[in-house]
């Protein structure tokens, strides 16, 4: 059995500020290349990590676009969501998102938190998992999220999380999960979106930890330039075997990128660490845990609904604008 896994393609209308080509065709370019890949590589599933949008509410018009490039691939699709594709950091939103319209149509299918699908092809059974990207992902409770069971008669196991799942420790104050932390996982393979720079594929005890980056670049840091998006083909016979292709619709970075807006980003960030390390350093002012506001907001039954998710959700913005921890 063959799945075809890529993540993060932040689809939108408009053009990145840090992008000097015409974004929207570039990715149409991408997902015309998938395509391909699907049908040259005989693949039997595509799994996607999430992040299929830049925002929940992307124009109508966006999405019909690459819904039939999605319906191109002819292939079953099997995704989870992520923090840009629902609002306040919260997965019941979806229904009113537009990836809740594209699994609404048939054109993907959203693996719910209790959902374990079962395909099976010449013998072979596999079991699918996935966790949706949620406010405490990387919490507490991040063991919920990463560590699953293995089912009776299945013969390998994956699992799709959108989560800052990472090899080594990240930024002080940025919430994340190690893979060292979730080895006891049974899932055969850990397929993670969210980190945009991805990390090197990890094997520990026969089992795969693995995120290839965001597919496209739109990250302020000077390190996209260099980065090939890639896709990753897994094969599940008698063992696993995995494959990592390069996009070759990926133009090289200094040909996309602008890197006087990166350095520009680059330089913002430096300082807005320095003024966060000042401050620390005085022992004036306490640190502010915006990770914990979140917590506070959400598990406040006293808000309505629509209040709660709001205020989570523009919290979360100001979070990923000033910190730039997955761009």
């Amino acid at each position: 059995m063959r799945f075809l896994f890529f993540t993060d393609t932040h689809i939108r209308g408009t053009k990145p500020r840090n992008r000097k080509d015409d974004f929207y065709e570039t990715l149409k370019k991408k997902f015309l290349e998938i395509k391909q890949i699907c049908h040259d590589m005989n693949v039997d599933y595509v799994l996607h990590g999430g992040d299929w949008f830049d925002r929940p509410d992307v124009s109508p018009a966006v999405v019909k676009d690459f819904a039939r490039l999605v319906k191109d691939f002819s292939r079953p699709v099997f995704t989870v969501a992520g923090n840009h594709d629902i609002y306040g950091q919260n997965p019941e939103t979806i229904s009113r998102t537009m990836l809740g319209l594209m699994e609404g149509v048939g054109i993907i299918n959203l693996i719910d938190y209790n959902d374990a699908v079962v395909v099976e092809k010449e013998g072979i059974r596999v079991q699918i998992t996935g966790k949706s990207y949620r406010y405490d992902i990387d919490g507490d409770s991040y063991r919920d999220y990463y560590i699953v069971k293995k089912g009776i008669n299945v013969d390998f196991a994956i699992n799709i999380v959108h989560g800052m799942l990472l090899a080594k420790p990240f930024f002080e104050g940025i919430r994340h999960t190690l893979i060292d932390d979730i080895s006891e996982t049974e899932a055969d393979l850990t397929l993670a979106g969210h980190y945009h720079s991805g990390f090197e594929t990890r094997v520990i005890n026969g089992k795969y930890f693995i995120n290839p980056g965001s597919l496209v670049r739109i990250s302020n840091t000077m390190s996209e330039i260099s980065r090939r998006p890639k896709v990753i083909l897994a094969d599940m016979k008698n063992s696993i075997e995995i494959h990592e292709i390069e996009l070759l619709s990926a133009l090289p970075g200094e040909e996309v990128l602008d890197r006087l807006q990166l350095e520009k980003a680059q330089d913002r960030l430096v300082r807005l660490q320095q003024f966060y390390s000042g401050l620390s350093s005085t022992g004036d002012y306490s640190k502010v845990d915006i990770q914990k506001i979140i917590d506070e907001i959400a598990s406040n039954e006293n808000l309505d609904d629509e209040i709660r998710n709001e205020a989570i959700r523009r919290i979360s913005m100001a979070k990923d604008s000033l910190g730039d921890y997955d761009e």
